[in-house]
């Protein structure tokens, strides 16, 4: 028998019970669609964490100071103040590859220009942060290293800080009052968004860090050191030549804790994607499940059409059809089924997707690659739960297939 000639066969068969045909297909449908969404949503929090990684600026290393343990309560990095102007400088110096070095200072303050107030992080850097973070400024300028040498009253405010202490006016050149202390506002930076500990990056106040030791936090001590490095290939290196670094500069002995910690950006990917992996993994698993239960459904179903249609099996071997035939008519139907169900639950995991990004503002991103391993695998499933009923229908004696009530 043709194999066109099966086709038709098959999509006779398929069309007669077409309510059984879509609820066998649903199980396929919604293990498809659950796939394409989880892997959309997956995709989309890596894109988030890759996007959110560049925001911090490129080849970036950073070295925290040390945490303070008082009456059995650790403090976080920058606890004990373990690093020093010398250190940055130091490091700017000697450390091959280092292209730029912001000392940071953190603190947080209640701010003030005119009858508004905003409480917001206040931040003390070098001139060369904004290059370090590739933060441009939406209006005005940023401040220099003159500013920085001479702790000059000035600086750079983030646009949630700009709006919430002067709304819709140009904040450019008004004064802001830090800690009573009035500086002078030369900027306004561009929009960064959320950062991956979901902290407003916007609501921020960067001012030299000479002038945020001398007139607002206090203490000569750094909370931070933001390092980039000229190429990603030096990333390493720098990394362990900052370690050795501080480690003589501090006199630490061999064996001892280090009292300052590297991180480089790879290292918060990577922790932030091997989150979002284990969550896509559990989904897919979820989903994975849908798909053999869909697949369970059709074996059933095509085994009740086997009972069924036994007399018309009979029929068509008593005039010569062959087991072979019996056996792909089935098998058509199964994969027929199984693949008609892929292409709808592809559609709903994408409309699913597109809802989901809508009413949660999650992000998305739909794969090309995932629709096609979810069409290929939902077939492989119409063949694998398929083949059985098929086979158990071309084994059938002609002589009781007729015979059968």
């Amino acid at each position: 028998m043709r194999l066109g000639a099966t086709f038709k066969v098959a999509g006779r068969a398929l069309r007669k019970n077409k309510l059984r045909s879509v609820l066998t297909a649903l199980g396929i449908i919604i293990g498809v669609g659950a796939v394409i969404a989880m892997v959309s949503i997956g995709n989309g929090a890596k894109a988030q964490v890759q996007a959110q990684i560049a925001s911090l600026g490129q080849n970036i290393l950073q070295v925290f100071s040390g945490s303070v343990t008082a009456s059995g309560i650790r403090t976080g990095f920058g606890g004990a103040g373990t690093l020093k102007i010398e250190d940055a400088e130091a490091i700017r110096r000697e450390v091959p590859g280092v292209a730029a070095v912001s000392e940071e200072v953190a603190s947080t303050a209640q701010v003030a220009a005119g009858n508004q107030n905003w409480f917001t992080r206040i931040l003390g850097e070098s001139a060369e942060y904004f290059d370090i973070r590739q933060w441009p400024l939406a209006d005005g300028a940023s401040y220099s290293s003159q500013d920085v040498r001479s702790a000059n009253k000035v600086c750079v405010i983030g646009h949630t800080t700009a709006y919430n202490i002067y709304g819709d006016e140009d904040p450019v050149g008004q004064v802001l009052r830090i800690k009573g202390v009035p500086f002078v506002v030369t900027g306004v930076l561009t929009q960064k968004g959320f950062s991956l500990q979901g902290t407003d990056q916007d609501d921020v106040v960067i001012m030299p860090f000479t002038s945020a030791m001398k007139r607002v936090a206090g203490g000569t001590t750094l909370r931070n050191i933001n390092v980039q490095i000229a190429s990603e290939d030096q990333i390493e290196s720098a990394q362990q030549q900052i370690v050795s670094l501080l480690r003589q500069r501090h006199n630490i002995r061999s064996g001892r804790d280090d009292d300052f910690t590297v991180r480089n950006q790879q290292e918060v990917a990577d922790t932030a994607n091997a989150t979002a992996d284990v969550m896509t993994g559990l989904l897919f698993a979820v989903a994975c499940v849908s798909l053999v239960v869909g697949g369970i459904g059709i074996m059933n179903i095509m085994l009740v059409s086997v009972t069924e249609r036994t007399r018309e099996i009979g029929v068509r071997l008593a005039v010569g059809a062959h087991g072979r035939d019996i056996l792909t008519q089935f098998l058509i139907e199964a994969v027929v089924l199984s693949a008609m169900g892929g292409v709808i639950g592809i559609v709903a995991g994408i409309v699913a997707s597109k809802v989901i990004s809508m009413v949660k503002n999650w992000p998305t991103v739909i794969s090309p690659l995932w629709m096609l391993i979810a069409f290929l695998v939902s077939a492989a499933v119409g063949i694998f739960f398929g083949f059985y009923p098929a086979r158990e229908a071309s084994r059938l004696d002609p002589i009781d297939a007729l015979r059968y009530e």
